[in-house]
């Protein structure tokens, strides 16, 4: 077959060979030639494959190398040379040859061929041999020994979902709570004004409210953690379809738990590897929680920014940090771009989560071949939710202040408080109180005392905003 020169920079290319013919890669990568068949075919945008992806596929190799060794599979040089590039991988310092796009095979072979050629390049290098000799080590024989890229893909995509989701978002998302529970505790005693329908209702506490964010956060982090126990269960051991032709008995229990001694993780072998590979439900479900945790987002973030308008012309109850010019034409304009952020990062989430949720249901009989769109969207949506949140704790929530003199003016101000009077004069009565005020702009006392309804001690000892917000308010 005729060669095929692709990419090949300053450093020249050497010859590479798969079961299609010879290639030409770069001299100074460690890729194979499948990898750069993919790059020619495949060189779709700028997307490509998540390097956390390629980095808990060296777990998946280095687990594989460690069982067949100690099976008598794979002679222990073998498997140490390999298992040693594998570290590699997981360290990241192989980064830049994990070069692919996103948008390639379905089922991931291409990635996971990528793997078996630089673990088995770099493995031949520290063994002194000479790269692209595919010996002593062969990609498919021996790094790939006892796997297929459809069991393995599906494996690695729950390993860096799952490291994604409980070392780097949920700490983010548990600071991000904490921050907003410790300005719920010192602001429990400030009444505000309620709002409902964009219209004044009758009053709670800025704490109160606060505490309902964190709430939120804390629910739908539990949903998320609810749903790794999905993922914790590993397609590694099916092989191509599902029954384990050519992984000898035991590998998938094996493999499963040499993963989880290696990352810490509760992985343990799917129960049904039919299941595990056609599928892709438990990936769908996590990323349904993780779009859970942006609708909660979303709205913490927009009552911020309502809350925050102004500074005279809006509600300027809530004062955010100032943290850079917000115009550039209208000086002294400061805008709430943490909050506009979380809002995108959050409508970006949404959609990827539709995205993933479609993919999901693109399997076809043995093999859902929508893998890599899942795993970018999924890695990507979780990797902006936790930035986000600390990005937003750090410069929005944790410096935010309260106007108390706009939010105890919009107290006295509202006519929400007649609702206090409802059981003593109607509700009638009352409505019609709070009307009249309305029409002369007289306060609500006023206008209680001018209806002849209710007398002015009976006004004073129900009407008290403390007593209205209930719980939570110190002498209330």
């Amino acid at each position: 077959m005729k060669d095929v020169p692709i990419g090949i920079g300053a450093t020249g290319g050497r010859k590479e060979f798969d079961s299609m013919g010879t290639v030409v890669v770069p001299a100074d990568r460690y890729w194979g030639a499948q990898t750069q068949r993919s790059l020619q075919h495949f060189s779709i945008g700028d997307d490509r494959m998540p390097k956390p992806l390629y980095h808990v596929y060296g777990y998946v190799k280095k687990a594989a190398a460690l069982v067949n060794a100690k099976g008598g599979r794979l002679e222990q040089w073998r498997a140490e040379a390999i298992i040693k590039a594998a570290d590699e991988v997981i360290a990241g310092a192989l980064d830049a040859h994990f070069p692919l796009y996103v948008w390639q095979t379905g089922s991931g072979t291409q990635s996971n061929m990528n793997v078996n050629e630089v673990i088995a390049n770099r493995a031949i290098q520290l063994l002194g041999g000479a790269l692209g000799e595919q010996d002593p080590i062969h990609p498919n024989e021996h790094v790939n020994l006892g796997q297929s890229s459809n069991d393995s893909f599906p494996t690695a995509m729950h390993i860096a979902t799952v490291l994604a989701i409980d070392d780097e978002m949920l700490p983010s998302l548990d600071r991000f709570a904490t921050a907003i529970e410790a300005k719920a505790n010192d602001w429990m005693d400030v009444v505000k004004t309620g709002r409902t329908h964009l219209q004044d209702a009758v009053p709670l506490t800025v704490g109160q409210e606060w505490s309902g964010y964190a709430a939120q956060v804390r629910d739908a982090m539990e949903v998320v953690r609810c749903s790794l126990n999905g993922l914790y269960r590993l397609a590694c051991g099916g092989t191509a379809v599902g029954t384990g032709l050519n992984a000898p008995e035991g590998f998938s229990v094996d493999i499963a738990k040499s993963i989880a001694d290696l990352t810490g993780k509760a992985f343990v072998t799917a129960p049904n590897k039919f299941a595990a590979q056609g599928s892709l439900d438990a990936m769908v479900a996590t990323i349904a929680g993780v779009k859970g945790l942006a609708v909660a987002l979303m709205k913490i973030a927009n009552d911020m920014r309502w809350a925050a308008s102004g500074p005279r012309c809006g509600l300027g109850e809530l004062l955010l940090p100032q943290n850079e010019p917000g115009s550039s034409i209208m000086p002294g304009k400061v805008n709430p771009t943490q909050c506009e952020a979380m809002m995108m990062v959050c409508i970006q989430v949404i959609g990827e989560e539709n995205a993933v949720t479609l993919a999901g249901g693109q399997g076809n009989f043995e093999l859902n071949a929508m893998r890599p769109i899942i795993i970018n969207n999924a890695l990507h949506s979780i990797r902006i939710i936790g930035d986000m949140c600390d990005r937003m704790r750090t410069y929005s929530i944790e410096g935010a202040q309260l106007n108390r003199g706009r939010i105890d003016a919009s107290v006295g101000q509202s006519l929400m408080l007649v609702t206090a009077l409802s059981p003593v004069v109607g509700y009638d009565n009352a409505a019609h109180i709070a009307e009249l005020a309305n029409a002369d702009g007289s306060t609500l006392k006023e206008a209680a005392l001018k209806s002849g309804k209710v007398d002015e001690k009976t006004f004073d000892d129900m009407v008290d905003p403390r007593k209205l917000a209930g719980k939570g308010v110190q002498g209330a």
